[in-house]
């Protein structure tokens, strides 16, 4: 089993962002919205906020009490959308139950929603411009590109390898689909209802799992030789684990992105990737662009 190293993918991908951004004319401002104080969104929101200015962006702070009510949030994004060489805004999740947070994060201005959760930009993206789109889809497919299988196109005679998407959710699974569908293949998609899950999963070349159940996949499930592309983050004593079982699976996995290490670094490089891109269309200069 080889490990495909996410870290590794994020610093090859933050070195060619700051490459561009300091060809840009002008500096970019990236902000991550914070309401209330959680510990671990405030963590989140501080490595963001380093990765942004190591690659030449100016972070925007902007940060709000719990108490703060959903208009008020609404007018302050509002004045957030408006200022000067703003290139991407995102309000850090999830948010205090007596906020609506879908309103909130549709006052985004729609051309600066870099995290792809706003109604338009959603749309946008479902349509099949993906010049913006989810970072932790694009992380998957980023994952999975670095390993260069010979993924054939079926629109031009090739035999499609069988993949198979674990979960329909916002972030990872219903994108990630989109991002396949766009490339000509037909992944399987895995819900709760799906009949013979075990049958579907044991026949995949790539599997790639957004549940958040976590060590759901052992070795017994797999075959011999399959990708595994983890997006699944659960909680457990000794810390985050993925949907991934990699002890189980170390002997029957051909390429495993592991959690941690895996999709997560690379989804804050490709999230800045996306506010490199609003950059560029406000100063159009060469991009990295999606494979």
């Amino acid at each position: 089993m080889q490990i495909i190293d996410g870290k590794k993918l994020r610093d090859e991908i933050l070195s060619k962002i700051k490459t561009k951004v300091a060809s840009l004319p002008f500096q970019p401002f990236f902000c991550d919205i914070l309401i209330g104080n959680d510990p671990a969104s405030v963590q989140y929101v501080q490595m963001k906020m380093r990765k942004a200015e190591a690659v030449g962006m100016r972070f925007y702070k902007a940060s709000f009490p719990d108490s703060i009510s959903t208009e008020e949030l609404i007018k302050e994004i509002e004045k957030i959308n408006k200022i000067p060489n703003m290139c991407g805004v995102i309000v850090q999740l999830p948010l205090p139950k007596s906020i609506d947070s879908r309103k909130v994060l549709d006052a985004i201005d729609p051309r600066l929603d870099v995290d792809c959760l706003g109604t338009t930009a959603g749309k946008e993206f479902y349509n099949g411009n993906i010049s913006l789109g989810f970072p932790a889809a694009f992380s998957c497919m980023a994952l999975l590109d670095s390993i260069k299988l010979d993924l054939k196109d079926p629109r031009h005679g090739g035999a499609s390898k069988k993949i198979v998407v674990l979960g329909n959710g916002e972030l990872v699974g219903r994108p990630v689909t989109a991002l396949l569908n766009f490339r000509g293949f037909s992944p399987i998609v895995i819900t709760s209802e799906t009949e013979n899950k075990e049958e579907i999963i044991k026949n995949a070349d790539i599997l790639i799992s957004g549940m958040g159940v976590g060590k759901y996949i052992t070795g017994d499930m797999i075959k011999k030789g399959a990708v595994l592309i983890d997006a699944g983050a659960s909680e457990a004593n000794a810390g985050i684990i993925g949907d991934v079982d990699l002890e189980s699976v170390s002997s029957v996995a051909g390429f495993v992105s592991p959690v941690p290490g895996g999709v997560g670094p690379v989804t804050v490089a490709m999230l800045l990737n996306n506010v490199l891109k609003v950059a560029q269309k406000l100063s159009p200069t060469p991009g990295i662009g999606e494979r």
